[in-house]
């Protein structure tokens, strides 16, 4: 079966979970008898390095209209060479502009999240929001089916876009084992990050974002500090929030105890869920799957989320004692001193781990992507 998937953005150019999912999908679905070829927005690097079976259309900063003229030129070239099965969309800014040119050839959306609301909790601007979701109707009132990543995201899909039911098909999101199950203990991780070698240690890897919850949970680490005044909080990410965050770290008297790394490159990211005690996702809005807690998890270290969205999704079923009691700053002071205390167990690594095999490996994650494909496929012919 011959896909054409359109992306966002290449993972190893800019860090997101749609990218880690757009690329992950690339590698493992060939494996399972789905011919990948893609377009994303990225520099000429990114053919040259995926040996012309991605393709950067244009630059991810260029305008608006140099990546909409981009996405379609390259469609067009692609189409007239090649016969596609389906089109797959995973982002539909840039699956918009192709509409006309795709014709009668099956589409699948791989919903990752409703663009429109999330854009309008970070910056609220109607007219923007209002387009934004025009862009996303359309595009899914051109689709077959639909795969999302949690009921979360199931019932946004079908509630804000009045998607049929029947067109949305479940699907998690998968970890690469391999890659997170490093042979390293947390100490040896610590070591090799030059963190503090004996401190309680706490990891946040978040896009500094609002709706990401990192003001709230810098400001539970006072509370937390109080208690326990050797623990560490290490933040990593980029975003708007930065100087944001870093203000609020030093007015609060926490420069001991919270440190924002910048962005982590790729590589690093294992060490960093290894080196922790535990890692925090304190999210308080639109969190439709929640990438990094089956990351954190793949690597051994148990991971504390807030209720929302497909979080608990990943962690009730396994352990309750993860799940915050809410998404404020005292509920996450409280879940975090109830777990170094010892009121609230966490599991062992290798309890972890076996929980990311068993349900959350990117080969069973690719067959069920693929049973989705073929239904779409079968229908057409």
């Amino acid at each position: 079966m011959k896909s054409l998937q359109i992306g966002m953005s290449w993972f190893s150019e800019r860090a997101g979970g749609l990218d880690r999912y757009y690329y992950d999908c690339t590698r493992y679905l060939p494996t399972v008898g789905i011919e990948v070829q893609g377009l994303v927005a990225g520099s000429p690097q990114v053919t040259e390095n995926t040996g012309g079976k991605i393709t950067a259309f244009a630059a991810a900063d260029a305008s608006i209209i140099k990546r909409w003229l981009g996405v379609r030129k390259n469609c067009s070239q692609l189409l007239a060479k090649n016969q596609y099965d389906l089109i797959v969309s995973h982002f539909a800014l840039y699956t918009f502009p192709l509409l006309n040119l795709i014709k009668d050839i099956p589409l699948v959306i791989h919903f990752h999240g409703p663009w429109a609301l999330e854009s309008d909790v970070e910056v609220p601007k109607p007219v923007a929001t209002w387009l934004k979701k025009y862009i996303e109707k359309t595009v899914y009132h051109r689709a077959s089916q639909f795969i999302v990543l949690s009921q979360t995201f199931r019932d946004i899909l079908h509630q804000e876009y009045r998607v049929p039911l029947e067109q949305i098909n479940i699907i998690p999101g998968g970890a690469d084992i391999d890659r997170f199950n490093i042979n390293l203990s947390p100490a040896e991780a610590r070591t090799t990050l030059n963190w503090h070698p004996d401190r309680p240690t706490i990891f946040c890897v978040r896009r500094l974002a609002k709706r990401m919850g990192l003001e709230n949970l810098i400001t539970a680490m006072v509370e937390v500090s109080d208690r326990y005044p050797d623990i560490m909080l290490y933040i990593a990410g980029s975003g708007a929030l930065a100087a944001t965050l870093k203000t609020q770290i030093i007015e609060l008297g926490l420069s001991n105890n919270v440190q924002l790394l910048g962005y982590i490159p790729d590589p690093q990211l294992p060490l960093c869920y290894r080196g922790a005690n535990f890692s925090v996702v304190p999210t308080v809005a639109l969190e439709g799957f929640g990438l990094i807690v089956v990351e954190s998890l793949a690597t051994g270290t148990p991971v504390m989320g807030t209720p929302i969205g497909g979080i608990p999704e990943i962690l009730r079923p396994f352990s309750p004692d993860l799940v915050f009691e809410g998404v404020d700053s005292k509920q996450l002071a409280s879940g975090i001193i109830e777990t170094l205390s010892g009121d609230r167990n966490l599991p062992s690594s290798e309890v972890c781990l076996n929980y990311v095999k068993e349900n959350y490996a990117w080969e069973a994650i690719a067959h069920k992507i693929k049973l989705v494909y073929q239904k779409v496929k079968n229908k057409r012919v």
